[in-house]
């Protein structure tokens, strides 16, 4: 197996980026693979802030895994920054091989670097695999999570 590069995404990352949002029953119901407009536009927007992290691994010149971490300065905590890892996907043909651990292990140590003293994610209660895969690297099931959409 070839050397993993993980690296702040690029423009011309996202079609591969957006098939791996698309690539399982949740994202297939709400991604749009097919029109890349609203993704760049929303790229674009993430590349102007500087504490979003649009990121993908590659290997041997192929995006096989993509997250997205954010930083956020805040006063609780003592006025703790933490950081919020979201959309972590692994590749069909790279699942079960190490990557997802490799993707957040960089994700924990990037927020370490960014001065983060805590690292928090959401996951879907449907995603029973994700959560134990977010247990067995030491994250724990502490909060409930709401969302309304607008």
């Amino acid at each position: 197996m070839s050397d993993l590069l993980i690296r702040a995404a690029g423009p011309d990352d996202l079609p591969a980026i957006v098939a791996m949002l698309a690539d399982d029953p949740l994202g297939a119901q709400r991604e749009s693979p097919g029109d890349l407009a609203p993704y760049r536009a929303a790229f674009e927007r993430l590349a102007r802030e500087p504490h979003q992290h649009q990121t993908v691994a590659v290997r041997d010149g192929r995006v096989v895994g993509t997250l997205q971490l954010t930083v956020i300065p805040g006063l609780s905590r003592r006025g703790a920054t933490r950081s919020v890892i979201e959309a972590v996907r692994v590749h069909q043909d790279e699942r079960g091989s190490g990557l997802g651990t490799q993707l957040i292990q960089w994700a924990i140590e990037e927020s370490r670097r960014l001065g983060c003293s805590l690292v928090q994610l959401t996951s879907d209660v449907q995603r029973s695999d994700a959560h134990r895969f977010y247990e067995r690297l030491g994250f724990t099931p502490s909060h409930v999570g709401f969302k309304l959409p607008l």
